[in-house]
């Protein structure tokens, strides 16, 4: 979920690798098991902080936000945004990384956003001594880490070039939640990781599950059915693996249309998922539907 959010790639076949290293397809928790999340993402600074007080967990840019300091006081659990898989040049730290042959090719779906080489010590040594603590020093009270989702999928597109990729963000992970014990970390996608991190993470993002933006034709649509079919086996599973782990669906649609953001809701609702409906830009909070 880069700033603004992405569509990810396809999981296709690698979804049936995923769940049959979890187990049986069917299992997980029934929709009335599921206590109902109100929760946000928003990556900006103009709304007030008051107008988070509804919600909690919250997500922020960890950059650019509202005051953290009222929500806090309210005991709101605060996440601020770090994405690990590939890095924007305006961030402070990409000069950096640039120099020491930490970047690797620009992701053209993105310009000015560049994969980073999980695999080089470096990084970690980067995420865990300087990028997590900023964070944590500005006052949230964990991270939300993104675009993971690459390491897998660059292996998948040239196996020699990129292997270990995916061990490498497993390592990274867990080198997190090691040196930061007590965080909340919540993990965006990565469906492929999530065997091995799932009990390292307190919250799994299911982004673009149900629904998201097509960049090229500038439009909101659905997801496949059998698509989304997938995603639901492989997080339930998960879910049935790792009962701890909470499970939140992010999906993008049009606001004007209540019918279609209230079927989204009462979509992953019914699957178990605590979920939310967004713009793409994820610069404004979107009204849910009363719950009947």
């Amino acid at each position: 979920m880069r700033i603004p959010g992405a569509l990810r790639q396809e999981i296709g076949v690698a979804a049936w690798v995923v769940i049959a290293m979890l187990g049986v397809v069917g299992k997980g928790i029934a929709a009335e098991d599921v206590p109902v999340r109100h929760w946000m993402v928003y990556y900006s600074d103009v709304l007030p902080p008051e107008a988070f007080y509804p919600y909690d967990p919250v997500v922020f840019d960890s950059n650019s936000h509202p005051l953290l300091s009222p929500l806090k006081d309210r005991g709101k659990t605060l996440l601020g945004y770090l994405s690990l898989g590939e890095v924007e040049r305006f961030r402070p730290w990409f000069d950096e990384l640039k120099r020491n042959g930490l970047l690797l090719m620009e992701n053209k779906n993105w310009p000015g956003s560049y994969f980073v080489d999980l695999r080089n010590p470096r990084w970690t040594q980067l995420v865990i001594d300087e990028l997590v603590p900023k964070i944590l020093f500005h006052g949230f009270d964990g991270v939300f880490l993104d675009t993971l989702d690459n390491a897998s999928e660059l292996e998948r597109i040239d196996p020699k070039r990129y292997k270990g990729m995916a061990d490498a963000a497993v390592h990274l992970v867990r080198a997190i939640r090691r040196h930061y014990p007590e965080i909340k970390l919540m993990l965006n996608r990565a469906f492929e990781l999530l065997p091995q991190l799932g009990n390292v993470v307190d919250i799994a993002l299911a982004e673009s599950t149900y629904a998201g933006y097509d960049f090229k034709n500038k439009r909101y649509q659905r997801i496949p059915d059998t698509q989304y079919a997938q995603y639901v086996a492989v997080l339930k599973d998960v879910k049935a693996r790792f009962p701890h782990l909470q499970i939140f669906a992010l999906d993008y649609w049009d606001p004007e249309d209540k019918e279609g953001v209230k079927a989204i809701y009462d979509a992953q609702r019914a699957n178990g998922f605590s979920p939310l409906v967004s713009t793409i830009k994820l610069d404004r909070i979107v009204a849910q539907p009363e719950q009947r």
